[in-house]
């Protein structure tokens, strides 16, 4: 993954942000040394963000829909009350396997249910209302995603959607997922139920808030 930001200036923001737990450490450690594609990993700023929304939103219920191996989902349940609940979606046993392991480490890992499957069909089977949704899974899914989980986000609830400038390929789409990117960011730029903005944090996220 190309950066949008300069790493050094990545590095400095996330040293300056708040302090890690061990457990992301040795996750990130395992992630970079074990996996195909550790870039999809979050990163450390990206991650401090997400608990800190977590927390403005005041959420209790929340969903990610894309885990890998369960960095993101750490930090989203780390952010939530100790009642609270992040519910995880993913079809790969393989990398949600690691997430599990440092799941179970972490003191607040109990807050998150795993849900392995087709997500397409799964979050459109969520009940009740959520307060705090994540997605960073298939691109081509992304317009799917949102509309389902927009629908079911309470107002003021938070929705945040990860690579949205993916690699700046958005400006010169050529690729499948590079246009199912830019079709995505349209389509959510025009969404008159919720307020949003993106950012240049890593790979670009869009974050909007629920009329």
């Amino acid at each position: 993954m190309k950066a949008i930001v300069d790493e050094e200036i990545e590095g400095y923001a996330a040293d300056h942000s708040e302090v890690l737990s061990s457990v992301y450490w040795r996750l990130q450690e395992e992630t970079f040394t074990s996996m195909s594609s550790p870039s999809m990993q979050v990163g450390r700023v990206e991650g401090r963000l997400l608990k800190l929304l977590v927390q403005i939103a005041g959420a209790k219920r929340a969903v990610e829909v894309g885990t890998f191996t369960g960095y993101s989902a750490l930090c989203i349940a780390e952010g939530l009350p100790a009642d609270g609940t992040l519910m995880c979606f993913d079809k790969d046993p393989v990398a949600t396997a690691v997430a599990r392991r440092y799941w179970a480490e972490a003191p607040w890992g109990n807050k998150i249910e795993l849900h392995l499957g087709d997500a397409r069909a799964l979050v459109q089977q969520i009940e009740g209302r959520i307060d705090f949704a994540f997605i960073d899974a298939d691109k081509s899914g992304y317009r799917l995603y949102w509309d389902v989980l927009v629908d079911k986000l309470r107002p003021g609830g938070l929705i945040v959607v990860d690579n949205v400038l993916w690699s700046g390929r958005v400006l010169a789409p050529e690729q499948e997922d590079d246009h199912a990117i830019v079709a995505f960011n349209r389509h959510a730029a025009a969404d008159r139920r919720v307020e949003k903005v993106m950012l240049t944090v890593r790979d670009g996220i869009l974050i909007a808030r629920k009329r």
